[in-house]
């Protein structure tokens, strides 16, 4: 760094975050809300949602995430049209894509939003986050440390109470009541 000039930290969305997020998009998603939602896990489109990395249009570059997140996601060769073009994509074509997980009429998207909140929510809180710092951290090791790795996550839950409850529940053909011990 050359005397006198100010350091940056880089933002990064979400990075150390291990309970899932999910991303209700409804409307411009451009940008820095488009990083936002490339650092997110689960993600709903309304028809009329419009995503786009506008950034180049105006004479910026990326600098949230995106044009490391964004090929990662999709094909390289989408992920590079986005990010250089600047171009924007409606919501059908984000879901072609793989940007997004559906995309739903405006007034079902909170509901289906919240109802896969709860689906998860219903699941054991220690297999959930397990289950997503597992996935997160492994992106950046060779598949022999990522499989390591996840190994040992499900060893430490299979300790849990919640472990033992589940199984329980299964027999006794109930709910389970998990509480994150």
């Amino acid at each position: 760094m050359v005397s006198g000039e100010t350091k940056v930290t880089p933002v990064v969305w979400f990075k150390d975050i291990f309970k899932p997020i999910i991303a209700a998009v409804n409307g411009f998603c451009f940008a820095g809300a488009m990083e936002m939602v490339l650092a997110t896990d689960i993600r709903i489109a309304s028809e009329n949602a419009v995503f786009g990395q506008t950034e180049p249009k105006w004479g910026a570059a990326t600098g949230a995430g995106a044009s490391v997140r964004l090929p990662h996601q999709i094909s390289w060769c989408q992920a590079m049209e986005l990010l250089l073009t600047g171009d924007q994509i409606s919501a059908q074509d984000a879901y072609r894509m793989g940007l997004v997980n559906r995309v739903v009429p405006i007034v079902e998207l909170m509901p289906i939003a919240e109802g896969i909140a709860r689906r998860i929510c219903d699941n054991g809180p220690l297999a959930v986050r397990a289950i997503k710092e597992a996935a997160v951290r492994s992106l950046s090791l060779p598949l022999d440390q990522a499989l390591a790795l996840e190994f040992l996550m499900c060893e430490k839950i299979f300790t849990t109470e919640d472990a033992k409850e589940g199984p329980r529940a299964f027999a006794e053909r109930r709910k389970p009541l998990f509480h994150g011990e």
